[in-house]
């Protein structure tokens, strides 16, 4: 791929053992439970058709339809464990990727947390909402970990399949969409093209999920006044595109994602925060995030983890143990997905529920690999 920052990179192939979680007794990879809240977490899944537009992938597909998954809150005690995706959907991500020597269905065998289609919990209007975006190639399965955690803190998740940009989104009947967006990643302006597409996808999403448009039996339980957007990779390049489109949003995170939307001199002034590895430092090798944020005029955080990878932020370390592969960087499988959760739930407890968070004012004792930046001295600490 050759999206520097933005695009997915083959699944590394090694470093120690100790990098990566370990896969369950039956060799299977499994989602750690969340931490917060204590809610059990109930997950559905929507078929949404934009027949306002044709397909900027697929032109002669008239409309862009779109696979959405939904996290939130119940009461449910039990019932059947979520898949974490289609064994045709593992196979092509696993092909695309390039990884051999496992099971091509292994990834659909994911243990995950959140039970299927169990009823959604909360008063109306009580729920703030969160769009999660993964990074190009990937499925958004990929954001379980953090979606889960966040909505047995009481969000709700929307987790949006962008058709035709990662290697497999899966129709209603069994229908696979597969990665046409892969043959031009190379092409000039194609950034920029994949965040537009993404910025009008996620209001669109929001149209079905909010106000009179809305498709799923649980909408009344969202607050519309409250929603932000958190991405990884492109998807968090695309939260600042959202931002700029979509007034609704309220905040975004960016977490390792080169950014292409450019901010109009007048600026941002809603709260965003960028987290991310070594090479989005001030100063470092990816100056988007520099002349972004002398942009951003609202509340604005930079925070680095010098030993993580670029695939940190998401579940690819946790399922990499079962897969036979290894994780670059010094934070762990583990590790990561903790402090992943920790400052994207942090950001939302503060910005859609006005909840102080310490964590995001100063370096944490708890969590030592998570450096808070200084952009305009070119230090974190």
């Amino acid at each position: 791929m050759s999206l520097t920052g933005c695009s997915t990179p083959a699944l590394p192939r090694s470093v120690p053992a100790a990098a990566s979680a370990r896969p369950s007794a039956t060799g299977v990879p499994v989602i750690p439970a969340p931490t917060a809240g204590g809610r059990p977490v109930g997950t559905t899944t929507l078929y949404l058709k934009d027949a306002s537009r044709p397909d900027p992938w697929v032109p002669e597909a008239e409309a862009r339809e779109l696979m959405v998954t939904l996290w939130y809150p119940t009461r449910a005690s039990g019932g059947r464990r979520a898949p974490y995706m289609t064994a045709k959907e593992s196979e092509l991500t696993l092909r695309g990727k390039k990884v051999t020597g496992v099971p091509y269905d292994l990834l659909s065998r994911t243990r995950t947390n959140a039970y299927q289609d169990a009823e959604p919990a909360g008063r109306r209007a009580g729920l703030p909402l969160v769009v999660l975006s993964p990074g190009f190639t990937m499925p958004r399965g990929t954001l379980t970990a953090l979606a889960e955690e966040l909505a047995a803190g009481g969000y709700v998740v929307a987790g949006v399949d962008h058709a035709y940009e990662n290697y497999a989104t899966t129709f209603p009947g069994g229908r696979v969409a597969e990665c046409v967006a892969c043959d031009s990643d190379g092409d000039p302006g194609f950034g920029t093209k994949a965040v537009g597409v993404r910025a009008a996808d996620v209001s669109f999403v929001l149209d079905r999920l909010t106000g009179r448009g809305a498709r799923w039996e649980g909408s009344a339980l969202i607050d519309a006044s409250r929603i932000a957007m958190v991405g990884h990779s492109i998807g968090g390049a695309s939260a600042v595109a959202a931002m700029l489109k979509d007034p609704r949003i309220r905040g975004g995170i960016d977490m390792d994602g080169t950014t292409y939307a450019r901010i109009p001199k007048r600026g941002l002034s809603r709260p965003f925060m960028f987290m991310g590895s070594a090479g989005h430092a001030p100063g470092g090798r990816d100056n988007s995030w520099d002349r972004d944020w002398r942009l951003l005029t609202g509340w604005k955080r930079w925070v680095v983890l010098p030993g993580a990878d670029h695939q940190s932020f998401t579940d690819v370390p946790l399922l990499a143990g079962a897969l036979g592969l290894g994780v670059p960087g010094t934070v762990s499988a583990a590790r990561g997905a903790e402090i992943t959760r920790a400052y994207v739930r942090a950001f939302l407890d503060l910005h859609l529920r006005g909840e102080p968070r310490p964590l995001l004012d100063k370096p944490s004792s708890r969590y030592p690999e998570a450096e808070l930046c200084a952009p305009e001295r070119k230090t974190c600490e």
